[in-house]
This record gives C-alpha cells, sequence and structure tokens, in this order.
C-alpha cells in the first residue's frame, strides 16, 4: 500500500543521512519513477526532502528541520512488537516483519529487544484455529454473517451469528457476535465449533451496550466462596494457579488451607475433580453434595 510505503521512506529517511533512489525503489519492489512520486507527496505533506546529485548524493531531509524522530519510544515500540508477534502465533500471516522493517532500518536496540519477552497463543489445535481466526477476521472486516456448527454443555446446535470480535479470554479464543437464534450476543469458543463457513450475507452493524460488553456477567453466576484442605504435594499447582495468597497451612490436619471465591459452579466442579484424592472440600455444602454424587458415579464403572 501506498501510505505503509511513504512511511518507510520517511523512517528511513530519519535513520539515515542520505539515501538514494535506487535503493529505495530496491527496498521497495518498486519503479524509481513511483519512488520519485512519492518523494514529491512526502514534500507537498510539508517535510522538506532534498535532493542532492552526483558522486555521493541522495535524498535527504532538510538541514534544520526539526521532526520528532521519537513519536515512539524504544519501549513503546518493543510492546507493539511484543503485541504483534503474540498475534503472529495464531495467523498464518506475519505482520510483524514487515512492519519491523518500515520502523527500523538496522539491527538496533529494540529489535535485540524483540525476543526477550515471547507470548505464545498457540493451543494444541493451531492449524485448525489459524484458519478458523483468519475466516472470522475476514468475516468482520466485510460484515458478513458466518455459521457454524456448535457443540456445548447443553448439546450440538447450527448458528449464524453477525461477528463482531474476536477475543483470547479465559485461556481460549472467542468469537463474539448476536447470534441469529438466540436473538442476542453471544460467545462462542473457537475450539468448539466446526464447519466454520463465511456467508455472503453482509448485515448492518448493531449497537452494543456496555452491558452486553460485560462478558463476565453474561456467563458467571453469583461468587462462590471454596474452603477445602489439600495435600502438601500439590501446594506448586494451587500456587501457580492462584497465587501463594491462597493458601496457608493448616496445624491440625497437616494439610493446606484453600481459600478463594470462584464465579462458575460448573468450572468449580470440574477443578476440584481434577486434584482427585488430594482434596477435602469443606464449603460450600451443595459441592460437597455434587463431588459425593461424582465419586459413586466413578466407583459404579469399575465395580
Amino acid at each position: 500500500m501506498k501510505i505503509d510505503r511513504l512511511i518507510g521512506i520517511i523512517t528511513i529517511l530519519l535513520q539515515k543521512e542520505k539515501v538514494t533512489t535506487s535503493q529505495l525503489a530496491e527496498r521497495f519492489e518498486v519503479s524509481k519513477r513511483t519512488i520519485q512520486r512519492d518523494i514529491e507527496t512526502i514534500c507537498k505533506a510539508g517535510i522538506p526532502v532534498v535532493s542532492m546529485q552526483g558522486y555521493g548524493g541522495g535524498l535527504s531531509i532538510a538541514e534544520g528541520y526539526k521532526i520528532d524522530k521519537t513519536l515512539l519510544t524504544e519501549k513503546e515500540v518493543s510492546a507493539i512488537f511484543m503485541g504483534l508477534k503474540s498475534i503472529d502465533t495464531i495467523s498464518k500471516y506475519s505482520v510483524t516483519q514487515r512492519l519491523m522493517e518500515k520502523l527500523t532500518s538496522e539491527k538496533g536496540s529494540i529489535l535485540d529487544d524483540r525476543n526477550r519477552v515471547v507470548i505464545d497463543l498457540t493451543s494444541f489445535y493451531q492449524e485448525s484455529l489459524s484458519e478458523k481466526f483468519d475466516v472470522i477476521k475476514m468475516a468482520i472486516t466485510h460484515r458478513e454473517l458466518i455459521s457454524f456448527h456448535y457443540y456445548s454443555e447443553k448439546g450440538e446446535s447450527e448458528r449464524i451469528i453477525e461477528p463482531y470480535f474476536i477475543m483470547f479470554r479465559w485461556f481460549a479464543w472467542y468469537v463474539y457476535g448476536y447470534c441469529l437464534a438466540k436473538q442476542d450476543f453471544r460467545l462462542f469458543k473457537l475450539n468448539r465449533l466446526s464447519e466454520l463457513q463465511k456467508l455472503k450475507t453482509s448485515y448492518e452493524e448493531r449497537y452494543i451496550s456496555e452491558k452486553a460488553l460485560d462478558f463476565d456477567a453474561s456467563i458467571w453466576r453469583d461468587d462462590i466462596k471454596l474452603v477445602a484442605l489439600f495435600d502438601m504435594h500439590v501446594k506448586y499447582r494451587l500456587i501457580d494457579e492462584y497465587g501463594l495468597e491462597c493458601v496457608t497451612f493448616d496445624d491440625q490436619s497437616g494439610k493446606l488451607r484453600f481459600e478463594n471465591v470462584f464465579t462458575n459452579y460448573s468450572y468449580l466442579l470440574q477443578w476440584v475433580l481434577s486434584y482427585g484424592d488430594a482434596v477435602k472440600v469443606i464449603e460450600p455444602q451443595d459441592l460437597v453434595d455434587s463431588i459425593r454424587q461424582h465419586a459413586k458415579n466413578m466407583f459404579a464403572h469399575y465395580e
């Protein structure tokens, strides 16, 4: 795109004292005439670019012209790269390298810093997830409906939605949109949908209220306080998931006392069950009853 090339040319002129038209043409894979027109556009925008002929000549920004070379600090650019690289892990098409080349012509401190923090947003389903990601992004861009087969706790269903956002939350990727079947906004987990298609049917963008964007309130129930005793050998896992402040040593039982508030009963039940016999729930009582019933059902499988 021309605007990308113009930004790239300005960036190079800011970083180098002088550059030739041929070098720019080769860098951006366009003709020298195209670069000359780009320079004219840059000059019209108020940035004086001087052309010096002969040996040692080239293009440069006029001496004495003051322009802020720190529109973005190194820390800010590093943060942008880190965010873009995290998106690159889930997308089939990388944008980080192209932007990096536009903003940095030489390996400086920004480039040296780019691998110090790595955020990998992929999953075990990276290939299929990348395909879904790209289809949904395209549908959002063109304001077109998508259809898919969805698997949930309540069963399987066919859905058609108006997609509005792709979001990474609660350790998973979701698409947020207006479901035509439910006549309401809904979140759909990407790993749970299949047979995804972008329909050639456009939609008018709806107003989304703040309440509809309160994702926690839309799917979580009232707070549930868990009090439980855990064996010492799972201490690392409790600290890893909920922090050191959630556990204390219980002198009477010789176990770890864990207290924390959960907002989803189904998740809480599955989480506690994942610890097997290394945990004993003290409260709430309805959770104790549910675990007891699950234990009876499991035991029945092996009688």
